[in-house]
């Protein structure tokens, strides 16, 4: 099956997806390299949703030859994905290819490093600019950032998410390449409604709040920030 059911979130697990991540994981692997991969992660993650999670149905065809009954997917016009920025870009930039009429929002929300994790494991969140589109009761909502590490910064966004729409989305995705169990842990409990979606779950959070083992900053890789 392409999405397993572990409890604590949906693993994907389409050969594809675990080779690109091996590959993303590897310290060799070159910025130009890293966010190509991030982008065709995206694209398999994104065809294993519609794959996985949603539904078909059977429309009547005209071929050149005579009318035929084939089958189409259920509610792609009716997507939104929100970009957590900014490692997110590229991985976007790949579901877009699996659902180019998504409408798309984006959210700047990073953890305050400095002040270091608290008691609970958790992170100082700053949301520095949000603009997101209008979500309806008809809407497969996927908020998608590479890395889900406490979870700190995705029970932010959620918030921002669920209170701009006012209204509960038909589904409602957190996408991720890799995922700590904290983190799953955290937005499992706070957002019950929520699918966690997921590549690999890793081993643990290191003392810094670092994925281990991880694949480094998604973000300074993909943009050469380090």
């Amino acid at each position: 099956m392409p999405i397993e059911d572990r409890d604590d979130a949906y693993l994907i697990t389409h050969a594809l997806a675990k080779d690109t991540l091996s590959r993303l994981r590897d310290v060799q692997t070159t910025q130009v390299a890293f966010r190509k991969g991030l982008v065709k992660l995206g694209r398999i993650c994104g065809y294993e949703i519609i794959d996985g999670a949603m539904e078909t149905e059977y429309v009547t065809i005209q071929t050149p030859l005579q009318e035929t009954t084939g089958e189409r997917v259920k509610g792609l016009d009716n997507v939104v994905i929100i970009n957590v920025l900014r490692a997110a870009t590229p991985f976007v930039e790949g579901l877009l290819k699996a659902f180019p009429r998504a409408k798309q929002g984006v959210i700047s929300a990073g953890r305050d490093e400095e002040a270091g994790m608290d008691e609970d494991g958790g992170f100082p969140i700053t949301i520095d600019y949000v603009k997101l589109p209008e979500i309806t009761e008809a809407d497969t909502v996927i908020v998608a950032d590479p890395m889900l590490a406490t979870g700190s910064t995705m029970c932010k966004v959620l918030d921002h998410v669920l209170e701009n729409a006012g209204v509960n989305p038909e589904k409602l995705f957190v996408l991720s390449a890799v995922s700590a169990p904290d983190g799953l842990l955290r937005v499992g409990n706070e957002f019950p409604e929520v699918d966690l979606l997921t590549v690999a779950i890793d081993d643990y959070l290191d003392e810094d709040g670092y994925i281990v083992p991880g694949l480094g900053d998604a973000g300074d890789r993909a943009f050469r920030t380090t």
